[in-house]
């Protein structure tokens, strides 16, 4: 009987607490994390695999690859199943994660990636990979990665670009009129009430007006995280329905990479500076 991954069997232990702490997701994030870097060498070592058999068998080595693609984009399922069960309990600590890095958050869009940032990945790798491989398209001869992505597959891709672009930014402009709300008739009444009550030396502050009027605040902002999280997942799931299963590994291999190396700068950077100060 196969045990269950560290990062599920963390997801598995809070199944039955009411409350998930933040210090439990920053563990189970560690164990995905870690899972994340085991199959990027798994991406690794099938794409040389597959170099190595396409001459033989190009079509049964592509088939090869969609299991291990399938498992890949599961395991991001699975972060984001866990986040979303966690933000039900405390939304903010998702929009503000202590578990990433100061360099991460310089870049996080409504507490995670920017949906659009997976379109400049995919110009971006593909643009490194036709550059690498210029001779053998010249000589008409298919690469197979993402340098040698058809005019359909362009298309496509552009058409996905430009739903999710929009999808975005109408997403932003729901967030920005939420946050407009801490500023609201009832904030600025509930505000200047307390700050009477403080003035006066009255420790009688109504706690239970405080969070029923921030409540509202705080359910909008786990909304709009869910959406904000479906996008992304999507996006990601719709790049890879475009691409061939070889162009999917290379493109999995590349989101890791990123993800992984920023993750790792961000951390070391943050340590950096807490020693020199």
């Amino acid at each position: 009987m196969s045990t269950l991954p560290s990062s599920a069997a963390y997801l598995v232990s809070t199944s039955t607490n009411s409350s998930p702490s933040r210090e439990t997701f920053r563990k189970f994030f560690e164990c995905w994390l870690a899972e994340q870097n085991n199959y990027l060498e798994q991406l690794i070592s099938s794409c040389k695999d597959y170099d190595h058999n396409k001459k033989n068998s190009p079509q049964s080595s592509q088939a090869t690859l969609q299991p291990l693609i399938n498992r890949v984009l599961e395991h991001y399922e699975h972060y984001y199943r866990a986040k979303s069960r966690w933000a039900k309990d405390d939304v903010l600590s998702m929009l503000s994660p202590s578990w990433t890095s100061t360099l991460e958050h310089a870049f996080l869009w409504i507490g995670g990636w920017r949906p659009s940032v997976a379109f400049h990945l995919l110009y971006s790798k593909s643009g490194h990979q036709l550059e690498a491989q210029l001779h053998e398209l010249i000589c008409g001869l298919g690469t197979g990665d993402l340098g040698d992505l058809s005019a359909s597959q362009l298309t496509r891709v552009d058409q996905l670009q430009r739903k999710t672009i929009r999808e975005e930014n109408e997403l932003t402009e729901k967030h920005v009129k939420h946050q407009e709300t801490v500023a609201d008739s009832s904030m600025v009444e509930l505000a200047h009430e307390v700050t009477e009550l403080l003035r006066s030396e009255n420790t009688g502050t109504d706690e239970e007006r405080v969070e029923s009027t921030l409540a509202p605040r705080k359910d909008g902002l786990q909304e709009i995280l869910q959406m904000a999280d479906d996008l992304r997942v999507r996006t990601i799931k719709g790049v890879i329905d475009i691409l061939t299963p070889i162009q999917a590994v290379h493109f999995l291999i590349a989101a890791a990479e990123l993800h992984l190396r920023l993750h790792d700068w961000g951390k070391k950077g943050d340590w950096a500076r807490r020693v020199h100060h």
